[in-house]
């Protein structure tokens, strides 16, 4: 990073949207200044006054968490960090409109750990082993599209679709809902980015109505599957009852969102900044391509490490308590960037090397271990998997070709567009 401007404290602000609109080696540039100089800082709350219409009132502030032992050690007591009050919101939300975005992650015990074990129970052998299957013909299916074109767009035409297909198949939705499931999926994680927005909407406003199209999708499935019954996820989940508890269904299409964006957001920003990074680091392509089957178990973690999709959660203090050296208070928020953590000199060798081969790599794309740790780890590391093995198997020689088209959010480190180039071939499925 010695080629990016020298950043001051007092010059950054996690709040200002301009920040995050930064190329991201000044945004790594700007955390590694907080985690050595003041690792638990405080910022003003973001100001929304001026780019939506409902009326949200300014928050008392909260401390960013940039160390990754803090992070870690919040992430353990989960009764003194609680993530019931708007883990996907610094804002203090509706608590209506916290369920309906965040659903299971913006829970605490027991209610948390309720439904955990019913969306766990849903997820059988059987299940998992048919949506693991699936991955594989999603991946093929996509680079036959798109395989005789010679280039195209990276992430609308395989790390977009792969994880939306699959999310889609597993639940039970049909093609023809994709694309509505892609557009609201869109509007709900780009923290206001124009390009998903029709000119001169609410972006908040936006948020609610796509959340409402898909709350009516599933709920509207799962009517129909009490008496037409699948092998999809919508029916085991509608079917599953722990000690006499079951989804409602609100619960369900709170579900159904929050799959949408941490599972489709999550894994396909990944997959994105994996093949970025594949391509400007040539050395660390060649280790992988030389051996995709044994090299996947550290670089996949690698690329999550490297990606962090999701940059950061937010816990609320529930009691007084001391951490590092910090005073906290209850109703103090504390906002854990992942981002952050993932950089930190003092855990990772060289951090900010792309390293395919780096074991141990205790990153925490996925969230620190606790009972948040993320669901679908396992579906998202084999998603990565087999996108970049069947990439880099079947178009050889794919490569970026131009400058990534970012997405300014503060919430998921995401890409919107990426041209890539190969040479063409004819591939079969068959």
């Amino acid at each position: 990073m010695s080629h990016v401007p020298t950043l001051a404290v007092a010059d950054i602000d996690l709040s200002d949207m301009e920040f995050w609109g930064r190329p991201p080696a000044e945004r790594d540039a700007a955390f590694a200044v907080l985690r050595a100089e003041r690792p638990i800082a405080f910022f003003e709350e973001p100001d929304l006054a001026s780019s939506s219409a409902l009326a949200f009132p300014r928050g008392p502030g909260y401390r960013a968490i940039t160390r990754h032992a803090d992070i870690t050690e919040i992430s353990r007591h989960p009764d003194i960090y609680s993530s019931g009050k708007g883990a996907l919101s610094i804002i203090d939300l509706p608590q209506e409109m916290v369920e309906f975005f965040a659903g299971m992650v913006s829970t605490d015990n027991p209610r948390h750990a309720r439904l955990r074990r019913i969306v766990s129970a849903a997820f059988s052998p059987r299940h998992i082993k048919a949506i693991e299957e699936g991955i594989e013909q999603v991946a093929v299916r996509l680079i036959d599209r798109s395989a005789d074109l010679g280039e195209c767009d990276f992430v609308t035409s395989f790390a977009a679709p792969l994880s939306l297909e699959i999310i889609c198949d597993m639940m039970g939705l049909p093609p023809s809902e994709h694309d509505t499931v892609f557009r609201c999926s869109n509007v709900i994680a780009s923290s206001g980015d124009a390009e998903y927005l029709a000119a001169g909407s609410d972006p908040l406003q936006a948020m609610l109505e796509a959340g409402q199209v898909l709350t009516a999708l599933m709920t509207d499935l799962a009517a129909y599957r009490i008496d037409h019954p699948t092998d999809d996820l919508t029916t085991a989940l509608i079917s599953t009852n722990i000690d006499g508890e079951a989804l409602s269904n609100a619960e369900l299409a709170s579900f159904f969102i929050l799959l949408l964006t941490a599972g489709n957001e999550t894994t396909r920003n990944a997959i994105s900044h994996g093949i970025l990074a594949l391509t400007e680091y040539p050395d660390q392509r060649a280790i992988w391509q030389a051996d995709p089957l044994r090299v996947a178990a550290t670089g996949v973690d690698e690329v999550v490490r490297w990606a962090s999709p999701v940059i950061w959660m937010r816990r609320t203090v529930t009691e007084d308590t001391v951490l590092s050296g910090e005073e906290l208070h209850p109703g103090d928020k504390v906002v854990l960037y992942y981002a952050s953590a993932n950089r930190d000199e003092a855990v990772f060798d060289d951090p900010y090397r792309f390293d395919v081969l780096r074991n141990p790599n205790p990153h925490l794309g996925f969230g620190a271990a606790g009972p948040h740790f993320c669901l679908g780890a396992h579906l998202a590391r084999r998603e990565i998997d087999v996108m970049l093995r069947e990439l880099l198997t079947r178009l050889p020689d794919i490569e970026v070709s131009g400058e990534p088209d970012w997405a300014q959010s503060r919430f998921v480190n995401g890409i919107k567009h990426l041209p890539c180039r190969f040479t063409p071939a004819r591939l079969t499925s068959a």
